[in-house]
Formats: C-alpha cells, sequence, structure tokens
C-alpha cells in the first residue's frame, strides 16, 4: 500500500483560509457507507440525521496560544511553535533558527503589545531530535506568559497572520483543558444551539481529552503506508465515558466520533485489550485494513492529500469511497482542511 494511493487533486482554491460567518452553517457531506450514498447537508441539519441513544464523543482539548515570536541575546529573530508543556515550566518546541542553540542560550520571547508587559526570558536546557526544550523562570505563570507573548498557532496551508477572530473561532466552543496546538476542527462546527438541539432530541453526549500535537501537520516521507511512524500524543478517555460508550452499545445505539483525534483516542481504549477507560500516550496508526471496535460513525473535515487521516477516514470507510467523496467535494465547491467543511461517516 502506497503513500501515492492517498493523493488526491484539490485546486487552492478550496482551502479555506478563514472560517465560515456561522460555525453550524458549514455545508455537510453525509456518506453512508453500506451503499456508498452521499447527501448534501447544511451541517446545522446533522439533529435530523442522528438518532436518540446515538452518543457523540467529542475532544475537549483547548487550545493555546503556541506561535511564538522571540529573538536570540545575540540578536537573532526566530519564530518558534510549542510541541507541548511539560513539567516544571517547560516547553518541548520547535524554533527556527539559523544557527542551532546550545544550552544556556537565553530565548527573548516579546510581548504581542508592549504596553501589555516586558518581553520574557527563557532558557535552552537541550534538544530532543527535531525538537528544543527550553524553560521559564519557575515562579512565572505559563498561563499569563502565553496570552501576553502567543499567536494562535494556525495550520501551515493558511497563508495568512492571525487575526482577534482566530482565538475565538480556531477553538471549540466546548474545549476545557489547555494543551493542544492544533485545533480538533471537526468540533468547530458545533455551537451551543446545536449541541442544545442535539441534547433535546435524546442524542447524548461525552467529552475525552487529546492534547493535539504539531505533528498532525508533519508530511509522510516514506512512500510504503507501513513504514510512516506516527508522533505520540496524550490522550485521556474517563471511566465514566468508557460506561457511556458501553451503555450506548448495549441500547442498540451508535458511537459517533467527532473528528480523528477521537477515533484515535476511542480506538486506542480496544487495542490490543478488552475495551476500558485509558490514560496516557498514543501513537496509533489507522489505515486500511484496522479493524475499528468502538467507533460506528465519525464526524471529520476534508483532510490533506497523501496524509495519515486520509489513511484514517479510507480505513473507516474504504479508499474509494473516500477518494470518491472528496471528489463530490471538489466539484460541489466544498472547503477543504482545518476551517473548511465537514462530512459524517456512519456504516
Amino acid at each position: 500500500m502506497k503513500v501515492s494511493d492517498f493523493e488526491y487533486h484539490l485546486p487552492s482554491r478550496l482551502i479555506a483560509h478563514y472560517p465560515a460567518e456561522s460555525r453550524s452553517d458549514s455545508k455537510l457531506l453525509q456518506l453512508d457507507v453500506p451503499t456508498g450514498a452521499l447527501h448534501h447537508h447544511v451541517f446545522k441539519e446533522l439533529v435530523d440525521l442522528l438518532n436518540p441513544g446515538d452518543l457523540l464523543v467529542f475532544n475537549d482539548t483547548k487550545v493555546i496560544p503556541a506561535r511564538l515570536f522571540g529573538r536570540k541575546e545575540s540578536g537573532g529573530r526566530f519564530e518558534a511553535l510549542i510541541e507541548r508543556v511539560a513539567d516544571g515550566n517547560q516547553l518541548i518546541t520547535q524554533i527556527k533558527l539559523s544557527k542551532a542553540a546550545k544550552p544556556g542560550t537565553q530565548l527573548i520571547f516579546e510581548s504581542k503589545d508592549p504596553a501589555e508587559g516586558d518581553a520574557v526570558t527563557a532558557e535552552v536546557i537541550g534538544r530532543e531530535g527535531d525538537f528544543y526544550r527550553i524553560k521559564f523562570p519557575a515562579e512565572a505563570d505559563l498561563g499569563e506568559i502565553f496570552a501576553r507573548i502567543g499567536h494562535t498557532p494556525l495550520p501551515p496551508y493558511i497563508k495568512r497572520k492571525d487575526k482577534a477572530v482566530d482565538s475565538e473561532r480556531y477553538q471549540t466552543v466546548y474545549a476545557r483543558h489547555d494543551g493542544a496546538v492544533a485545533a480538533p476542527t471537526a468540533g468547530l462546527h458545533f455551537d451551543q444551539e446545536l449541541l442544545d438541539a442535539l441534547a433535546q432530541k435524546g442524542v447524548d453526549q461525552a467529552f475525552i481529552t487529546l492534547h493535539v500535537g504539531s505533528g498532525t501537520f508533519q508530511p509522510i516521507r516514506v512512500d510504503t503506508v507501513t513504514e510512516h511512524k506516527m508522533h505520540s500524543e496524550w490522550a485521556d478517555v474517563s471511566q465514566v465515558v468508557a460506561d457511556k460508550i458501553i451503555q450506548c452499545k448495549e441500547k442498540g445505539g451508535r458511537v459517533i466520533a467527532v473528528g480523528t483525534t477521537t477515533v484515535r483516542s476511542l480506538e486506542t481504549c480496544a487495542l490490543d485489550r478488552p475495551f476500558s477507560a485509558y490514560q496516557g500516550e498514543t501513537d496509533i496508526f489507522i489505515y486500511p485494513g484496522f479493524d475499528f471496535k468502538v467507533v460506528d460513525g465519525m464526524i471529520t473535515n476534508f483532510h490533506l492529500p497523501g496524509s495519515s487521516l486520509v489513511m484514517l477516514v479510507s480505513a473507516f470507510a474504504s479508499r474509494e469511497a473516500i477518494l470518491g467523496a472528496y471528489a463530490e467535494a471538489v466539484a460541489q465547491d466544498y472547503r477543504f482542511f482545518s476551517y473548511g467543511d465537514a462530512m459524517l461517516i456512519t456504516r
């Protein structure tokens, strides 16, 4: 199975650089896997497509302002992207530098608005592969620092600087737990009105946490699918959520994962073991041939050609069904990627 098998043609004009005016007014392409039928909807019509007793599972991670700009003591300027927050006010970061930084190097991060406070200095602790480990002073409040110096970490295919609108719209309305450096974008289509309408219909809701890392945007650099090594991310599926899933299935309901991060979290709970709660790192790689044990349906955005996420949705439906659906979405001018439109896939 070649990575090139999951490529498709996407006109650049269909890449969404801004969110839709209203979250739930995005388009929704429904794919029924058993029949292969495709149906076009507006996202808010999801309430008509789910049944009482179904369970929607959301990822409630919260995007931190993870893109930072600054300079070294020597004057060289740089851009940094936080990969994850570690213990002791330490950050694992990607830093674009003209020359590698040695341990002890002081990095000066500048406030977005000089009127809001002074610059903040961090020290390079060491390097771990493609990432630097840096440390802010122990007494520093990282939340306050991020608010002052951090920018919304828009994906690399959005070719513009972040704006005020992004701090709200590149975040789900139910985000709770700080830690992601990329949004679980399928959830961006839900507003509170739609969540309330789904609950009123009898569609249950549950929340897991997976802190999305910057590795989600890294291209696959091998030719053969099985040679790819997935990045690791931290996930938390509580016993409360596990019990809800078990009860849903016992009553004949469907477990609908909102986003590929939720899919990966839930399937990790049944990977090489009986289904149960899980907390820890996961580097699960889902591609065609994978045996889904938990998820009955998923809501997901349209993904980059040749990406691991196209492989994941192809594993759930089929490569032919997904590429056919993507071709239909292109023909109907759907908007693609993080700020784009969505799919509902059921089988």
